[in-house]
């Protein structure tokens, strides 16, 4: 099965998919921004009061938060005992280095090596790894798939078709999230395998943590932008096209979504807002939310590997217990 979809074909066919929509992404940006006053894009971000960047910093510090309790609910799930404040720290950490590179195995090599330095086993971290992944994707699909459904997105008047398939596109999000729900709470086979690995189910509780903590990083993502913007768009509009454009980025494989973001709000919701006032937005949103942790997380991130021997030390020995 697994040797018939990754045949040359659909390896091609998935490189060509990809190709297409960077192009398509490219030229939506090309053509939305061809004709941008860069001066005026000057001229708004000039207008950001204080109060406005320092309210925007501290969602920005509320998502990092809510981010790093991913790693704290696998603390729960995979029954670690590194101090929570440790956990956290190395979340937040893969979190700011997931989101400006777009790396999967890049934040995964990180987390690897900053919990195996501070006494956790590699299937451990394996865990951990496994249940923050599910955690940011089935809330993202739980968010994508209420708004869709509902038709919450206020798109352009000439996108009836994208309403409509979109909406069908929430009802299958609806769908896999429920199914991942059902499994974890009535599934009598708690320990599944996959490509000689096993996997433990988690339980119902772990299971709603997961929806709640992930709906509640990229609601606070959305209002961020949502702040930054003029009076236009309705916050569940924001919080859609934002879900847009994190899969458009995912799928096109562009580090930090640069470029898709900017395509996906400009084509969506430039008939509530002007470009300048949307692109100005999107500057701050990423000089906030990706550009500032950065360089914080950088500096920390030399620091804590520089002390990780010691911290490890001062930790307990890590009982790895088996779950199932």
């Amino acid at each position: 099965m697994n040797g018939a979809l990754n045949t040359p074909w659909m390896r091609w066919g998935k490189r060509a998919f990809t190709l297409l929509l960077l192009l398509a992404i490219s030229t939506l940006l090309y053509t939305s921004l061809r004709n941008l006053d860069w001066g005026e894009v000057r001229q708004a971000l000039n207008a950001y009061s204080p109060q406005i960047l320092l309210l925007g910093t501290l969602i920005t510090l509320a998502s990092y938060l809510v981010s790093g309790g991913y790693d704290l609910l696998g603390r729960t799930y995979s029954r670690h005992h590194l101090p929570a404040h440790q956990v956290l720290l190395v979340a937040m950490l893969c979190h700011a280095f997931t989101i400006n590179f777009a790396t999967w195995m890049g934040s995964l090599a990180m987390r690897y090596r900053l919990y195996t330095h501070l006494g956790l086993s590699a299937s451990t971290v394996t865990r951990i790894l496994s249940l923050s992944f599910l955690t940011n994707w089935t809330s993202c699909m739980a968010l994508a798939g209420v708004i869709f459904s509902l038709r919450l997105v206020e798109l352009p008047d000439n996108w009836t078709l994208g309403m409509n398939s979109l909406q069908l596109l929430g009802f299958a999000f609806l769908g896999l999230v429920s199914a991942y729900v059902g499994i974890c709470a009535f599934s009598r086979q708690r320990v599944w395998r996959f490509r000689e690995r096993y996997v433990t189910l988690p339980s119902l509780r772990i299971v709603l943590l997961q929806l709640c903590l992930g709906a509640s990083n990229w609601s606070l993502m959305a209002t961020l932008i949502y702040w930054l913007l003029p009076e236009g768009a309705t916050y569940a509009s924001v919080l859609g096209v934002l879900l847009i454009s994190c899969m458009a980025a995912v799928v096109a494989h562009v580090p930090a979504g640069l470029g898709v973001l900017e395509a996906v709000f400009l084509a969506l919701l430039q008939h509530q807002h002007s470009q300048t006032s949307l692109i100005a937005a999107l500057i701050a949103y990423r000089v906030l939310y990706y550009l500032l942790p950065l360089l914080v997380i950088s500096v920390t991130y030399v620091v804590l590997g520089k002390r990780a021997k010691n911290l490890r030390k001062r930790n307990e020995q890590p009982v790895d217990t088996q779950l199932g």
